[in-house]
C-alpha cells in the first residue's frame, strides 16, 4: 500500500496561506491603506500565471490557492478599512489618508 500525501500537503498549505493572508491584509491596510489593493492584484496575477506554468500538480494547486487568496484580499482590504472606521482595529496615526 502506497500513501498519497498530496491532499494533506495541499490542505496544510491552503490552511497556512489563508492564515497568512489574514494578518497581511491587516498590516497592509494599517501601513499602506486601501491603496495596497493593487499589490494583492499583482500577487494574484503572478501566482495565477505561475500556477499555469508549473508542471508539478501539487505546486500548481498551491499557487492557485495563493492567487485566489490574493484576489479575495482585495475586498478584505476595503472591509478592513471599514472595521478600522468602526474602531474594531487601530488606525495608523502616522499614515496620511489619501
Amino acid at each position: 500500500m502506497e500513501l498519497n500525501f498530496s491532499g494533506i500537503i495541499i490542505g496544510v498549505a491552503t490552511f497556512l496561506v489563508i492564515g497568512l493572508f489574514h494578518p497581511l491584509v491587516i498590516k497592509a491596510e494599517y501601513y499602506i491603506g486601501v491603496r495596497s489593493w493593487w499589490l494583492f492584484l499583482l500577487l494574484g496575477i503572478v501566482a495565477g500565471i505561475a500556477s499555469l506554468l508549473v508542471a508539478d500538480l501539487t505546486l500548481s494547486i498551491i499557487l492557485g490557492v495563493v492567487a485566489f487568496s490574493s484576489f479575495w484580499s482585495i475586498g478584505e482590504v476595503f472591509a478592513q478599512k471599514k472595521r478600522v472606521e468602526k474602531g474594531w482595529f487601530p488606525a495608523n496615526p502616522k499614515r496620511k489618508n489619501r
